[in-house]
């Protein structure tokens, strides 16, 4: 009918947000935008009311982007991206092929090197993927955007993660301090969730595992630091206890730890832990406070936080939960600092939550 105007789509939904995003970052938004055209593909021209293509477990409402703001000392805030490629198969959503597709796409353009990948790919690939997702892409936009992937360790199943994990950094040269991990900080409840690898060729390329920590106390959080040389475990722990605003134990979603390997050191040479902020407070509005209070205990301006809240989304933050994702600490090198993570919200807005979590002692 004439008058109407045209239903928004997801790609044009997300661009809307990451172009505002790169104003608050001072990033030239023309590649990244791009970058995200690329990796949705024909289902980023998908009306949103249509609703999303595939359940993409980026977020919690099946959007396949989440956006980060990463405060590190020494330099300005930096734009991140965490994006699913199109899947192509809703039935089969850890099909590594779409996502490998995009890589190579990308890979002359901006000089990816997929060495370390390749050493380690044979072990994430099956003709029958389980779980949510194969590969994540995580894109770091600053003038020339740095590429991360994650794959997933549970591809083969939840069973056979820690195998294949120690496979996988035996082979990447990091097998001692895996063990180190391994024997010192997991416990059964645990889980492989990701394992991630910067696909540049440079001295910082960083090896990473993440590790969610189900039903963890601050001792767990504690010691599951403690194995990382430098790391202060009470600096850890009195991070979560803030962003939680609970000494725990953490009984929604989990806290996650993760470890930085770099080939041939006999252990982790860098830790950051994740707390999933929406899961412990009754709203935006409450994680919006606990994250401007992290930044100024941590030394930083919570002004970018503000700007970048308001370039994801105009509604009053009481109004829902999950907007405010994650935060997380980031310690040791190349980049430690803090980061906050905003959902894009395409498709829904989490509802408050009536939540009385007991008050940090």
């Amino acid at each position: 009918m004439e008058g109407l105007m045209p239903a928004e789509s997801l790609v044009e939904h997300v661009t809307g947000q990451l172009l505002r995003l790169c104003r608050v970052t001072g990033t030239d938004a023309a590649e990244p935008a791009r970058l995200v055209a690329d990796l949705l593909g024909e289902a980023g021209r998908r009306a949103l009311a249509a609703g999303p293509a595939w359940s993409s477990d980026v977020a919690d409402d099946h959007s396949p982007v989440e956006f980060s703001v990463a405060f590190d000392r020494g330099g300005p805030p930096a734009l991140r991206l965490l994006a699913e490629a199109a899947v192509a198969d809703p039935a089969v959503p850890a099909d590594l092929t779409p996502a490998l597709a995009f890589l190579h796409r990308q890979a002359g353009r901006h000089r990816l090197d997929l060495a370390r990948l390749e050493q380690v790919r044979d072990l994430f690939t099956t003709d029958r993927p389980q779980g949510l997702f194969g590969m994540w892409h995580s894109l770091i936009l600053r003038d020339v955007p740095e590429f991360k992937v994650y794959l997933n360790p549970e591809i083969h199943g939840v069973a056979r993660s820690g195998p294949l994990v120690r496979e996988a950094l035996g082979r990447l040269g990091a097998g001692p301090a895996y063990r180190g991990v391994r024997e010192r900080a997991l416990r059964p409840a645990d889980r492989l969730t990701f394992f991630a690898l910067d696909l540049t060729d440079c001295d910082t390329a960083r090896i990473k595992l993440y590790v969610s920590q189900h039903d963890a106390g601050l001792d767990d959080v504690a010691r599951a630091a403690a194995v990382v040389p430098g790391v202060d475990p009470a600096e850890v722990t009195a991070f979560c206890e803030l962003a939680t605003g609970s000494a725990g134990p953490y009984d929604r979603r989990p806290i996650i730890a993760s470890y930085t390997f770099a080939p041939g050191a006999a252990a982790p040479i860098g830790y950051s832990v994740y707390v999933p902020i929406r899961s412990y407070v009754a709203d935006d509005r409450e994680a919006h406070d606990r994250a401007g209070a992290l930044l100024v205990r941590h030394g930083f301006d919570p002004g970018a936080l503000e700007a970048a809240v308001s370039a994801v989304s105009r509604r009053p933050l009481g109004d829902g939960a999950g907007l405010i994702a994650h935060v997380s600490l980031r310690v040791g090198p190349p980049r430690p600092g803090l980061s906050v993570y905003l959902s894009s919200e395409a498709y829904s807005v989490g509802a408050p939550q009536p939540l009385r979590i007991p008050a940090a002692s």
